[in-house]
């Protein structure tokens, strides 16, 4: 049986696509090391129209590729992969991500020895190796109400972050969505990545679920990946992704906690977007950063007044663009 299925999904991110896929070809396929793993590569193509699809089958035909005809998001598009993977073990791969020696052994081996473990994550770095956070927190009120900061200096094993040094597997709540090593066994039972989320917190739901389910999450620092953090949908559309991120935390407080706690967090984001308006309007008047930061969170306080329309986030400017091609 494969023991290692990489599933890599990309949207409209050839090049990044390309060499991901080369760091797999280099510190994967082309190493003869006794007892490698056993790997196969998936790549999803969430209905790109760089030429992706077409680049990847020229240069690496030994890679599974699997073109969707239009986006399906994070969790539509990795789960069209983990449909037709063989593995005991899949990773989930962001194609913004380059791999490095020994990152995926490691994880299947830490998964190997630990069988309460149902899920893995490595340590991100940036490309110049300054360290990422890689790790998540489940959303709470608490953490609206009170600066993370403050939290991860107070209570660092309860709100781990990249500020403190952890050179042992630490148990986490939820490992960031840019690389996440999960059992097969834990998929079969609780299901592949939430669909009801277009964008963001889908794979922290997705841990939320396991959790519930007994399994244990853990980052696993000797394991490294470089990741090129925000290299896509984050500096193309800033403002539908800020709108994303809003609807998807609404609907995880919903979903997980209940309706009482999700309209509380709305009316503490309410609340900080006004006062990020009356004291952000002079930094606006001087500051061409600060004005479309102002004119930003404008957009945002209205989608909130106009009822959250779906047409205002990342679900709708996908929508528009395949409308338009």
């Amino acid at each position: 049986m494969t023991d290692l299925s990489i599933v890599l999904l990309t949207w409209n991110g050839r090049d990044l696509a390309l060499d991901c896929l080369a760091s797999i070809e280099r510190e994967i396929r082309a190493r003869s090391d006794a007892g490698r793993l056993d790997t196969e590569t998936i790549v999803v193509d969430n209905g790109s129209a760089d030429g992706t699809v077409e680049a990847v089958r020229e240069r690496f035909p030994w890679a599974e590729v699997i073109a969707l005809p239009r986006n399906r998001g994070f969790a539509g598009g990795n789960n069209a992969g983990i449909a037709r993977a063989k593995g005991r073990m899949l990773c989930l791969l962001n194609n913004d991500t380059i791999v490095q020696r020994d990152g995926f052994e490691s994880c299947v081996r830490y998964l190997d020895a630990h069988p309460d473990v149902g899920a893995v994550g490595p340590l991100l770095l940036h490309p110049d190796g300054r360290k990422q956070n890689s790790i998540h927190n489940f959303p709470t009120l608490l953490l609206e109400i009170v600066p993370r900061g403050v939290l991860e200096t107070l209570f660092p094993l309860r709100y781990p972050s990249k500020r403190f040094e952890h050179e042992q597997p630490l148990d986490v709540e939820a490992v960031l969505g840019a690389c996440m090593v999960v059992r097969r066994e834990v998929i079969e039972q609780v299901g592949p990545v939430p669909e009801d989320y277009f964008f963001f917190l889908e794979e922290t739901d997705w841990f939320f679920q396991m959790r519930r389910r007994g399994w244990r999450v853990v980052h696993l620092p000797e394991a490294k990946l470089v990741h090129i953090h925000g290299a896509s949908t984050k500096k193309i559309v800033p403002l539908p992704t800020r709108i994303e991120y809003h609807r998807s935390l609404y609907h995880f407080f919903r979903k997980n906690r209940g309706a009482g706690q999700a309209h509380a967090v709305m009316a503490v984001r309410l609340v900080k977007l006004v006062l990020a308006l009356l004291f952000g309007a002079p930094l606006a008047l001087v500051s061409r950063h600060e004005r479309e930061r102002w004119r930003q969170r404008c957009w945002i306080l209205l989608w909130h007044l106009r009822g959250q329309p779906i047409g205002w986030g990342l679900a709708g400017v996908h929508a528009k663009a395949e409308g338009g091609a």
